[in-house]
Protein backbone atom coordinates (compact mmCIF):
# COMPACT_ATOMS: atom_id res chain seq x y z
CA UNK A 1 0.00 0.00 0.00
CA UNK A 2 1.68 3.01 -0.96
CA UNK A 3 2.37 5.47 1.89
CA UNK A 4 -0.65 9.25 1.83
CA UNK A 5 1.11 12.27 2.56
CA UNK A 6 1.40 13.29 6.49
CA UNK A 7 -0.65 15.52 8.07
CA UNK A 8 0.06 17.71 10.82
CA UNK A 9 -2.32 19.19 12.92
CA UNK A 10 -1.61 22.12 15.09
CA UNK A 11 -3.79 21.99 18.82
CA UNK A 12 -3.24 25.38 20.78
CA UNK A 13 -6.26 24.50 22.07
CA UNK A 14 -5.11 21.75 23.63
CA UNK A 15 -1.75 23.67 24.82
CA UNK A 16 -3.86 26.55 26.02
CA UNK A 17 -7.11 25.26 27.44
CA UNK A 18 -5.17 24.06 30.75
CA UNK A 19 -3.68 27.49 32.06
CA UNK A 20 -5.35 29.17 34.71
CA UNK A 21 -4.26 32.56 34.22
CA UNK A 22 -6.00 33.59 31.28
CA UNK A 23 -4.75 34.50 27.88
CA UNK A 24 -5.76 37.31 26.30
CA UNK A 25 -8.25 37.33 23.37
CA UNK A 26 -5.94 39.80 21.07
CA UNK A 27 -3.05 37.77 22.07
CA UNK A 28 -4.74 34.03 20.79
CA UNK A 29 -5.29 35.80 17.69
CA UNK A 30 -1.79 36.75 17.03
CA UNK A 31 -0.35 33.39 18.20
CA UNK A 32 -3.19 31.62 15.93
CA UNK A 33 -2.07 34.05 12.71
CA UNK A 34 1.07 32.80 13.84
CA UNK A 35 0.81 29.23 13.15
CA UNK A 36 -1.37 30.06 10.05
CA UNK A 37 1.69 30.85 8.44
CA UNK A 38 3.17 27.47 9.06
CA UNK A 39 0.79 25.41 6.66
CA UNK A 40 -0.45 23.11 8.73
CA UNK A 41 -2.97 20.57 7.36
CA UNK A 42 -5.31 21.93 10.29
CA UNK A 43 -5.27 24.08 13.25
CA UNK A 44 -7.35 22.58 16.45
CA UNK A 45 -8.47 26.06 18.05
CA UNK A 46 -10.56 26.48 20.27
CA UNK A 47 -14.07 24.63 22.29
CA UNK A 48 -17.59 25.41 22.43
CA UNK A 49 -17.76 24.18 25.83
CA UNK A 50 -18.74 25.62 29.43
CA UNK A 51 -16.62 28.21 30.30
CA UNK A 52 -17.18 26.63 33.58
CA UNK A 53 -15.41 23.58 32.92
CA UNK A 54 -12.78 25.28 30.57
CA UNK A 55 -12.45 29.17 31.52
CA UNK A 56 -9.76 29.51 28.77
CA UNK A 57 -11.75 28.70 26.20
CA UNK A 58 -14.35 31.51 26.44
CA UNK A 59 -13.41 33.39 23.93
CA UNK A 60 -13.52 30.71 21.18
CA UNK A 61 -16.05 32.42 19.21
CA UNK A 62 -14.93 35.83 19.16
CA UNK A 63 -11.59 34.66 18.60
CA UNK A 64 -12.35 32.75 15.71
CA UNK A 65 -14.31 35.73 14.38
CA UNK A 66 -11.31 37.63 14.20
CA UNK A 67 -8.88 35.10 12.61
CA UNK A 68 -8.02 35.80 9.15
CA UNK A 69 -7.81 33.10 6.60
CA UNK A 70 -7.58 34.31 3.34
CA UNK A 71 -4.15 33.94 3.61
CA UNK A 72 -3.77 29.94 4.50
CA UNK A 73 -5.46 27.28 3.06
CA UNK A 74 -5.13 25.63 7.10
CA UNK A 75 -8.85 24.44 7.96
CA UNK A 76 -10.29 25.33 11.36
CA UNK A 77 -11.50 22.34 14.26
CA UNK A 78 -12.66 23.15 17.30
CA UNK A 79 -13.95 20.43 19.83
CA UNK A 80 -17.46 20.16 20.89
CA UNK A 81 -19.74 18.06 24.16
CA UNK A 82 -22.96 18.63 23.63
CA UNK A 83 -25.42 20.06 21.06
CA UNK A 84 -25.41 23.66 22.22
CA UNK A 85 -21.59 23.73 21.49
CA UNK A 86 -22.70 22.08 17.69
CA UNK A 87 -24.97 24.55 17.05
CA UNK A 88 -22.54 27.31 18.10
CA UNK A 89 -19.76 25.92 15.79
CA UNK A 90 -21.72 25.32 12.57
CA UNK A 91 -22.96 28.96 12.50
CA UNK A 92 -19.20 29.97 11.82
CA UNK A 93 -18.20 29.24 8.33
CA UNK A 94 -14.43 29.56 9.29
CA UNK A 95 -14.46 25.98 11.29
CA UNK A 96 -14.22 23.02 8.97
CA UNK A 97 -14.30 20.02 11.25
CA UNK A 98 -16.26 19.05 15.04
CA UNK A 99 -14.16 17.36 17.22
CA UNK A 100 -15.72 15.16 19.84
CA UNK A 101 -14.15 13.41 22.30
CA UNK A 102 -15.42 9.93 23.00
CA UNK A 103 -13.79 7.83 25.50
CA UNK A 104 -14.04 3.62 26.00
CA UNK A 105 -13.24 4.48 29.50
CA UNK A 106 -16.70 4.93 31.18
CA UNK A 107 -14.95 6.64 34.16
CA UNK A 108 -12.94 9.01 32.06
CA UNK A 109 -16.57 9.95 29.92
CA UNK A 110 -18.21 11.07 32.88
CA UNK A 111 -15.17 12.87 33.57
CA UNK A 112 -14.68 14.64 30.62
CA UNK A 113 -18.13 14.94 29.54
CA UNK A 114 -20.11 14.49 32.48
CA UNK A 115 -22.16 11.69 30.09
CA UNK A 116 -21.85 7.83 30.52
CA UNK A 117 -20.87 5.88 27.35
CA UNK A 118 -24.31 5.30 26.12
CA UNK A 119 -25.50 8.55 26.41
CA UNK A 120 -22.39 9.66 24.25
CA UNK A 121 -23.28 7.34 21.73
CA UNK A 122 -26.48 8.86 21.15
CA UNK A 123 -24.83 12.55 21.07
CA UNK A 124 -22.39 11.74 18.70
CA UNK A 125 -25.02 10.20 16.51
CA UNK A 126 -27.07 13.50 16.41
CA UNK A 127 -23.59 15.38 16.50
CA UNK A 128 -23.07 13.68 13.01
CA UNK A 129 -26.54 14.89 11.90
CA UNK A 130 -26.18 18.31 12.65
CA UNK A 131 -22.73 18.38 11.08
CA UNK A 132 -23.70 16.84 7.63
CA UNK A 133 -26.61 19.32 7.64
CA UNK A 134 -24.31 22.40 8.13
CA UNK A 135 -21.81 20.91 5.62
CA UNK A 136 -18.92 20.34 8.64
CA UNK A 137 -17.41 16.75 9.30
CA UNK A 138 -17.04 15.22 12.53
CA UNK A 139 -13.82 13.89 13.86
CA UNK A 140 -13.59 11.92 16.88
CA UNK A 141 -11.21 11.41 19.33
CA UNK A 142 -11.11 7.81 20.97
CA UNK A 143 -9.78 8.80 24.60
CA UNK A 144 -7.76 6.41 26.47
CA UNK A 145 -7.59 4.51 23.23
CA UNK A 146 -4.10 2.87 24.86
CA UNK A 147 -5.63 1.99 27.79
CA UNK A 148 -6.46 3.98 30.84
CA UNK A 149 -5.89 4.38 34.67
CA UNK A 150 -9.18 3.57 36.33
CA UNK A 151 -9.47 -0.13 35.57
CA UNK A 152 -12.11 -0.23 32.58
CA UNK A 153 -11.35 -3.12 30.50
CA UNK A 154 -8.81 -1.91 27.39
CA UNK A 155 -8.76 -4.33 24.13
CA UNK A 156 -7.49 -3.19 20.28
CA UNK A 157 -10.69 -5.73 20.45
CA UNK A 158 -12.85 -3.06 22.07
CA UNK A 159 -11.14 -0.16 20.02
CA UNK A 160 -12.22 -1.92 17.09
CA UNK A 161 -15.75 -2.39 17.80
CA UNK A 162 -16.80 1.16 18.81
CA UNK A 163 -15.15 2.30 15.31
CA UNK A 164 -17.33 0.16 13.63
CA UNK A 165 -19.97 1.46 15.51
CA UNK A 166 -18.70 4.98 15.00
CA UNK A 167 -18.39 4.43 11.05
CA UNK A 168 -21.61 3.75 10.46
CA UNK A 169 -22.90 7.16 11.82
CA UNK A 170 -20.50 8.70 8.99
CA UNK A 171 -17.23 9.55 10.69
CA UNK A 172 -14.60 9.35 8.53
CA UNK A 173 -11.45 10.80 10.57
CA UNK A 174 -10.88 8.98 13.73
CA UNK A 175 -8.19 9.73 16.27
CA UNK A 176 -6.41 7.74 18.84
CA UNK A 177 -5.95 9.55 22.00
CA UNK A 178 -2.95 8.28 24.20
CA UNK A 179 -4.19 10.23 27.03
CA UNK A 180 -2.46 9.81 29.75
CA UNK A 181 1.01 8.31 28.15
CA UNK A 182 0.34 4.74 28.41
CA UNK A 183 0.87 3.16 25.07
CA UNK A 184 3.49 0.32 24.73
CA UNK A 185 5.04 0.48 21.21
CA UNK A 186 3.75 -2.72 20.49
CA UNK A 187 -0.29 -1.80 21.33
CA UNK A 188 0.44 1.53 18.82
CA UNK A 189 1.77 -1.04 16.50
CA UNK A 190 -0.64 -3.38 16.13
CA UNK A 191 -3.77 -1.49 16.57
CA UNK A 192 -2.51 1.28 13.94
CA UNK A 193 -2.01 -2.09 11.52
CA UNK A 194 -5.39 -3.64 12.39
CA UNK A 195 -7.52 -0.76 11.87
CA UNK A 196 -5.83 0.69 9.21
CA UNK A 197 -5.91 -2.56 7.39
CA UNK A 198 -9.41 -3.51 8.26
CA UNK A 199 -11.11 0.36 7.56
CA UNK A 200 -8.85 1.50 4.59
CA UNK A 201 -11.38 4.09 3.91
CA UNK A 202 -11.04 5.59 7.20
CA UNK A 203 -8.35 8.39 8.31
CA UNK A 204 -6.83 7.61 11.13
CA UNK A 205 -4.92 10.16 13.80
CA UNK A 206 -2.41 10.35 16.48
CA UNK A 207 -3.17 12.36 19.48
CA UNK A 208 -0.29 11.65 21.39
CA UNK A 209 -0.27 12.82 24.88
CA UNK A 210 3.40 11.42 25.91
CA UNK A 211 6.27 11.48 28.46
CA UNK A 212 9.15 13.94 27.36
CA UNK A 213 11.71 10.96 26.04
CA UNK A 214 8.64 8.57 24.74
CA UNK A 215 7.65 10.72 21.72
CA UNK A 216 9.57 9.34 19.16
CA UNK A 217 9.05 5.79 19.03
CA UNK A 218 5.07 6.32 19.50
CA UNK A 219 5.50 8.27 16.12
CA UNK A 220 7.58 5.55 14.46
CA UNK A 221 5.22 2.54 15.19
CA UNK A 222 2.18 4.98 14.23
CA UNK A 223 4.10 6.04 10.90
CA UNK A 224 5.33 2.72 9.98
CA UNK A 225 2.25 1.04 10.81
CA UNK A 226 0.41 3.43 8.16
CA UNK A 227 -0.96 6.26 9.99
CA UNK A 228 -0.29 9.58 8.19
CA UNK A 229 -2.36 12.38 10.46
CA UNK A 230 -0.33 13.30 13.69
CA UNK A 231 -1.52 16.13 16.38
CA UNK A 232 1.17 18.33 17.90
CA UNK A 233 1.87 21.56 20.32
CA UNK A 234 5.02 23.26 20.55
CA UNK A 235 7.13 22.68 22.46
CA UNK A 236 4.19 20.08 23.82
CA UNK A 237 2.48 22.16 25.92
CA UNK A 238 -0.81 21.21 26.85
CA UNK A 239 -2.20 17.60 27.65
CA UNK A 240 -5.81 16.72 29.20
CA UNK A 241 -6.95 18.93 32.46
CA UNK A 242 -9.34 16.06 32.70
CA UNK A 243 -6.36 13.53 33.12
CA UNK A 244 -4.46 14.79 35.85
CA UNK A 245 -1.01 13.61 34.82
CA UNK A 246 1.41 16.94 34.96
CA UNK A 247 4.08 14.46 33.59
CA UNK A 248 2.59 13.79 30.51
CA UNK A 249 2.17 16.92 27.69
CA UNK A 250 0.75 16.85 24.45
CA UNK A 251 3.52 15.43 21.20
CA UNK A 252 6.07 18.31 20.81
CA UNK A 253 4.98 19.68 17.19
CA UNK A 254 8.69 20.12 16.92
CA UNK A 255 9.33 16.97 17.56
CA UNK A 256 6.98 15.54 14.92
CA UNK A 257 8.40 18.05 11.88
CA UNK A 258 11.85 17.17 12.75
CA UNK A 259 11.17 13.46 12.32
CA UNK A 260 9.37 13.63 9.40
CA UNK A 261 12.17 16.06 7.58
CA UNK A 262 14.67 13.21 8.83
CA UNK A 263 12.28 10.96 6.79
CA UNK A 264 11.40 12.53 3.80
CA UNK A 265 7.62 13.07 4.40
CA UNK A 266 7.62 16.34 5.59
CA UNK A 267 4.85 17.95 4.22
CA UNK A 268 5.70 20.34 1.38
CA UNK A 269 3.09 23.15 2.71
CA UNK A 270 5.07 23.20 5.94
CA UNK A 271 7.16 26.36 6.03
CA UNK A 272 10.21 25.95 8.73
CA UNK A 273 10.87 29.47 8.87
CA UNK A 274 7.31 30.66 9.38
CA UNK A 275 7.39 27.69 12.19
CA UNK A 276 10.26 28.88 13.71
CA UNK A 277 8.99 32.21 14.23
CA UNK A 278 5.88 30.92 15.86
CA UNK A 279 7.50 28.60 18.29
CA UNK A 280 9.25 32.24 19.17
CA UNK A 281 6.07 33.84 19.76
CA UNK A 282 4.92 31.40 21.61
CA UNK A 283 7.62 32.18 24.16
CA UNK A 284 5.31 34.96 24.52
CA UNK A 285 2.48 33.36 25.25
CA UNK A 286 3.51 30.50 27.46
CA UNK A 287 6.06 32.94 29.55
CA UNK A 288 3.52 33.30 32.21
CA UNK A 289 3.44 29.86 33.41
CA UNK A 290 6.77 28.88 33.46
Amino acid sequence: MPSKPIKLIECPRDALQGISNFISTADKVLYYQSLLKVGFDTLDCGSFVSPKVIPQMADTAEVINKIDLTQTKTKLLTIIANERGAFEAVKNEKISYLGYPFSISENFQIRNTSKTISESIVLLKRLCEIAEVNDKEVVVYLSMGFGNPYGDPWSSEIIEKWVEIIIVMGVKIISISDTVGKAKVSDVSNLYSTLISRFPEIEFGAHFHTHPNQWYEKVRAANKAGCFRFDGTIMGWGGCPMAQDALVGNMPMEKLISYFTTQNKLPPEIDVLAFESAYNFSHNIFSSIR
